[in-house]
This record gives C-alpha cells, structure tokens and sequence, in this order.
C-alpha cells in the first residue's frame, strides 16, 4: 500500500476515534437550591440536563473534573424509586433525589468512583423521586444542602 494513502487511511481512523470519544453536548440549565418558607436561596448551579436514556446512561462517566457549582439534572418522565452507581465515573458526586415538586428527598453523599472490574454499589432513592441531581462530591455538606430543601428548575 503506498505511503500516502496508509497516511490518509492512519488520520481517517484517528478522526472516526475523535468523534466516538467525544462528548455529546446536552441543554445547560440553572438551578436553584433553596429552604424553608421564604425559599431562601442556598446555591446556584449550572447543570446538564438529560432527559433521554442515552443521556441517563452516559451521566457524568469519563469526566475528569466538575467546576464546584456544575452539575448534572437527570430528569425522568416519571416517579419511581431511581438507583444510580459510579461505574467508569473518575470523581466523587453527591446525589439528590427530589420528588415531583423538587423536594430534596435524600442525599448520597461523596459516591466514590468505580470502574470494572470492580463490582459497584448502587446508590437508592429511600422514596419514589423523578429528578436526581449529581454535584461534585462533598458540595451538598460544604453548602449545608439537606433533605427537605427544594430545587427550582
């Protein structure tokens, strides 16, 4: 085979691996955590939005670093109890899982990463929840975020 077209062939196949590696970008949206009557605001996020089973599988696997207010909102079309693991996930989250209205329901605080061949925990809802929000891990305690808080989105 000549040169020139083990060359092109050799730069076709690193440009199909660019494209298959790269990340599918989603809709960015802000959130907000608040408490108590007045709804005071604790933090702001900026997160990815998936709302597609592609987007829900994916996650936040293979990603090396999350700004401290970054994120990512799984919203789900319906309520059910939601389970959630840190396979090929290289840094801790914490995750929240809120109700319909965007009550936080529950805290899973600093999930560690987890990759094969290791067997992952997976990480539970303690109710039916429809919207899981993954922050950098140890966020939800730096901020003082608990269950009972709402998320506005």
């Amino acid at each position: 085979m000549p040169r020139k077209y083990r060359l092109l062939r050799s730069i076709c196949g690193l440009a199909l691996l660019l494209l298959l590696s790269a990340q599918t970008t989603l809709p960015r949206k802000d959130v907000r955590v608040t408490r108590g009557a007045t709804q005071e605001e604790i933090v702001r996020f900026t997160v990815e939005v998936a709302s597609t089973p592609e987007a829900w599988e994916r996650g936040l696997m293979e990603r090396a670093s999350l700004a401290p207010e970054a994120g990512m909102f799984f919203h789900f079309p319906d309520v059910a109890p939601r389970a959630f693991w840190m396979m090929n996930t290289l840094i801790p989250l914490d995750m929240l899982f809120l109700d319909p209205e965007g009550r936080i329901i529950n805290i899973q605080e600093n999930a560690q990463p987890c990759a094969a061949p290791r067997r992952c925990p997976t990480y539970h809802s303690t109710a039916p929840a429809q919207y899981v929000l993954e922050i950098p891990g140890g966020r939800a305690r730096a901020l003082g975020i608990r269950a009972g808080d709402r998320v506005h989105f």
